[in-house]
């Protein structure tokens, strides 16, 4: 559902509808929108097994296009309207009737705004332009998303419409976000009144340049994109369809704002919670949304692959059906060989690579990736407070003391590159040196808006009772140890991290402890389990031991080993 006009000149169409894909691809119907309905089955199975129909056979489904100018990176079908033939659903079953479709908006839209011409068109709605009579934006030309409510057959899809208006309305103060102005509805329609912002999306912009941006040139939009990201993660929002058709230029100039739209797949998300139904468009979907446990992660993943297309001119998985574009992005490592990577720095590949790893642990998040070394010295880097943060201490305040030891110790072989993220979330999160239960919720609120609330961020915060962390301890408690292993230091920083656990005091643990650090209950074979943690030698935590201990035992973990 397009949210935006761009430039509003002939020939009319909706930024957001697919384009005429190049003769030699496969075409989609890619204005199927909406949340899917989460009783999809054996995911794995169903997505490898996937085949619509494609016009010829498929050559090369796992690989990046080699040579040729940039093909448009058209929207896929958003994908579980592919699985399941473009049929919305509401528990499996189709609602058609007796549906609500009032949203208490008001109803004086053609009073206010004289109506221009039509500027695009989608399967759900269509944009106009329009200008406002009267008030504060007497004379400003505007965009109007009109969504008809006969479009609106499921429950699903009434709720998407009303988070739409109200994602929109509480966040888009942000400089790169599209900026709401009011909501209006009638008998048959919902008006959504936006800034017009005629700079053209950024998929035209990439296709003008054959896809070929300089380091600098790409560091000014990817800066932006997760600027915005990074912020709505922090209101608890996840966007779920970031793709350069969603991104506007606000004007025409060179350096022009760049705006991000389309919040109808929007979903609110804690800290903890992951969400499993399937949506976003094909090419950037992450690993992860396919396999259905995901989180704001997933929109990082989808930075990356747009990061990939503006810095060497293809896509990083490239394939002609949908099928096998969920196999490459399932299976299939991106290459940094092809097209402009050698000639770019190392830097812009590993800041890509930190995107595009399909371990969503292991991923940088949106404002991690603000302090990549590539990119954090730009003028317009501002780092936003990192929910993922407040993960971590969750974790490490419910860790037992032998773990907290050992993320102490390796913490302190950390760098001045990994301390240069740490001193950032410590800045905004801490009062007079020290970060408190007060402290936390206090930076919060300073950037709190009611999707915050919607989300139930501060809520999650009740799990703190008494916290009190100096640097060293936040450090310990908020270091990655996932991120570190894809160093290719990982092996210097855990034997460095051990030799620090053993001189400060790695003693002899016996085995029942050990097991009642770890969770283990009494159905577990400790002498199996821990066998390879403890020394033989001494009863001391060996170094397998430690590493183990590093990452704890998740409540999964706990069940296999039962």
């Amino acid at each position: 559902m397009g949210t935006c006009a761009s430039n509003p000149k002939p020939p009319k169409r909706n930024p957001y509808a697919p384009r005429d894909l190049p003769e030699h691809e496969d075409t989609y119907d890619s204005s199927v929108t909406g949340k899917a309905s989460p009783f999809y089955l054996s995911p794995i199975q169903s997505l490898l097994g996937i085949q619509k129909s494609p016009a010829r056979p498929s050559t090369g489904d796992n690989s990046t296009p080699k040579t040729g100018a940039f093909p448009p990176p058209s929207p896929a079908k958003h994908i579980m309207a592919v699985l399941m033939g473009g049929r919305r659903t509401e528990d499996g079953q189709e609602v058609m009737t007796g549906l609500d479709r009032r949203f208490g908006l008001s109803k004086r839209f053609k009073d206010l705004y004289e109506v221009g011409e039509e500027v695009g068109r989608g399967h759900f709605g269509y944009t106009v332009s329009a200008t406002c009579k009267s008030g504060e934006h007497a004379g400003e030309k505007v965009a109007v998303k009109v969504i008809p409510k006969d479009k609106m057959t499921t429950a699903i899809a009434i709720e998407d419409v009303r988070r739409e208006v109200m994602i929109l309305k509480e966040l888009s103060r942000h400089v790169n976000l599209v900026r709401f102005y009011e909501a209006f509805e009638d008998n048959d329609h919902v008006y959504i009144v936006m800034e017009l912002c005629e700079g053209g999306e950024l998929l035209d912009l990439i296709l003008s340049r054959g896809g070929k941006f300089t380091e600098d040139e790409a560091k000014n939009v990817i800066i932006q994109m997760l600027n915005v990201v990074a912020f709505c993660h922090l209101q608890g929002v996840a966007h779920r369809d970031l793709k350069p058709e969603n991104f506007l230029l606000k004007s025409k100039e060179d350096n022009s704002l760049l705006k991000a739209i389309d919040f109808g797949l929007s979903e609110f998300v804690k800290p903890d919670e992951k969400l499993n139904d399937i949506v976003g468009s094909a090419y950037y979907v992450a690993p992860e949304v396919l396999l259905r446990s995901y989180d704001t992660e997933a929109d990082v993943w989808s930075v990356g692959v747009i990061s990939y297309i503006l810095l060497c001119g293809s896509r990083p998985f490239w394939a002609r059906t949908e099928s096998a574009i969920f196999r490459a992005v399932l299976k299939t490592v991106p290459s940094f060989t092809e097209s402009s990577w050698p000639s770019l720095s190392p830097m812009s590949k590993d800041f890509v690579k930190g995107l595009l790893n399909k371990d969503p642990r292991k991923r940088l998040t949106a404002a991690q990736a603000l302090t990549h070394p590539w990119i954090r010295d730009h003028s317009t880097v501002e780092v936003p407070i990192d929910v993922r943060v407040l993960r971590s201490l969750k974790s490490y305040t419910a860790s037992p003391p032998l773990r907290k030891a050992a993320l102490r110790a390796l913490s302190k072989t950390l760098t001045t590159d990994d301390h240069f993220y740490l001193k950032k979330q410590f800045a905004h999160l801490a009062n007079s040196d020290r970060v408190t239960v007060g402290s936390i919720k206090t930076a919060l609120m300073k950037c709190a808006t009611n999707a915050m609330k919607e989300a139930r961020i501060i809520d999650y915060l009740n799990w703190l009772t008494a916290l009190e962390l100096d640097f060293d301890d936040f450090c310990a408690a908020a270091v990655n140890v996932y991120q570190l292993e894809v160093l290719d230091r990982w092996e210097e920083h855990a034997r460095s991290a051990y030799e620090i656990f053993e001189n400060d005091g790695n003693r002899a643990i016996i085995i029942e402890e050990l097991a009642s650090e770890l969770g283990l209950g009494p159905s577990v074979p400790l002498h199996v389990v821990v066998s390879e943690w403890i020394r033989h030698s001494d009863g001391k935590l060996s170094y397998l031991g430690f590493v183990k201990l590093l990452h704890g035992v998740s409540a999964r973990n706990n069940r296999k080993l039962r």
